[in-house]
């Protein structure tokens, strides 16, 4: 690692395990320092307040790694998590489950649950772009089928829902994001895949710097560009997966993310990609702390938080891009 990179990652970790810490002073009833009142108090903080917050932060993470992964791999700065895809079929996967658990109660359907529907449905979704895009060869193809797959099962989505109007409300909560139900063993989960997806996306980074020069251009370098723009797409459709099914669709964090870091990365794509991760960890914990304390003790859907938040910061992005241009 460059050591003009050591104080910024430094940095961010630091915001990191601030946030955890103030994470574990936010309940319901808003901010509290009072973590030493006895046995409940203690409990509250280890088993509800640091796993939500270490979870967000991880789901986070995931979700900052997958958008600089979806930036660099198709080249477009507006590139998301969700493009291929995952969020329509996490979210099909969700409906499918809840709409029809109950006519085989004890199968492998409700075994399954809502978590492991969300993360078979996103990497279905991935798995369904490539096959209408025809392979991984082509990054156009597969951005359009990405949106083709988004389109359909939106569609089907909206049909279930018009079906059965009763899981509408449930459907939403997985909508707007949930971190509220994280706990040690979803912290776990969240945990492994995040080490295993960045060290795996940090080996393949190359591919990524040679993308950025351009695809004729990446194929001269003497790397297996397309089997390793394949290894980085299976790995986003794994860290969105996984992110997508402890939290529910949490809007602009992948997207966001990547742009926060982007000037700290200086061009360099191992540490843009590491950077954005714990962007991202930042962004959600952030974003769930506000939707923990706005308006206590309501709690708002942290992925209502997010999209303002990561929509407002892009609106200014734009803003000064056009400035710049202009000038």
């Amino acid at each position: 690692m460059h050591p003009s990179f050591a104080p910024k990652i430094s940095l961010l970790l630091v915001i990191s395990i601030g946030l955890l810490g103030i994470g574990a002073a936010v309940g319901s009833g808003g901010l509290s320092w009072n973590l030493d009142s006895g046995v409940l108090q203690n409990t509250i903080v280890l088993d509800i307040r640091l796993p939500r917050s270490t979870g967000a932060w991880l789901a986070g993470a995931l979700l900052g790694l997958a958008g600089a992964i979806a930036q660099g791999v198709f080249r477009n700065p507006l590139a998301d998590p969700y493009l291929l895809g995952s969020a329509s079929g996490a979210l099909m996967g969700v409906a499918l489950i809840l709409g029809f658990a109950h006519l085989a109660p004890d199968s492998w359907i409700e075994l399954i649950g809502l978590n492991g529907s969300a993360f078979v449905g996103a990497l279905l979704g991935v798995l369904a772009a490539l096959i209408l895009a025809g392979g991984y060869r082509s990054s156009l193809r597969l951005l359009l089928s990405g949106v083709v797959i988004s389109v359909i099962l939106g569609a089907g989505n909206a049909l279930f829902t018009f079906v059965r109007p009763d899981l509408y409300q449930r459907l939403q909560a997985f909508m707007l994001g949930n971190t509220s139900l994280l706990d040690w063993q979803g912290v776990y989960i969240l945990l492994l895949v995040w080490f295993i997806c960045i060290a795996l996306t940090l080996l393949m980074s190359a591919a990524l710097d040679a993308l950025s020069l351009g695809e004729n251009t990446a194929k001269t370098v003497g790397l297996p560009i397309d089997q390793m723009r394949l290894g980085l797409i299976g790995i986003l459709a794994i860290a969105t997966g996984c992110a997508v099914a402890q939290t529910g669709l949490i809007a602009f964090v992948g997207l966001a993310a990547p742009h926060l870091v982007r000037r700290l990365a200086n061009g360099h794509q191992r540490m843009h990609l590491i950077l954005s991760s714990l962007a991202g960890g930042i962004l959600l914990l952030s974003s769930d702390l506000l939707a923990r304390s706005a308006l206590a003790p309501l709690e708002l859907p942290v992925g209502i938080i997010t999209a303002v938040v990561g929509g407002i910061y892009l609106l200014v992005l734009l803003r000064r891009q056009s400035v710049g241009a202009s000038g």
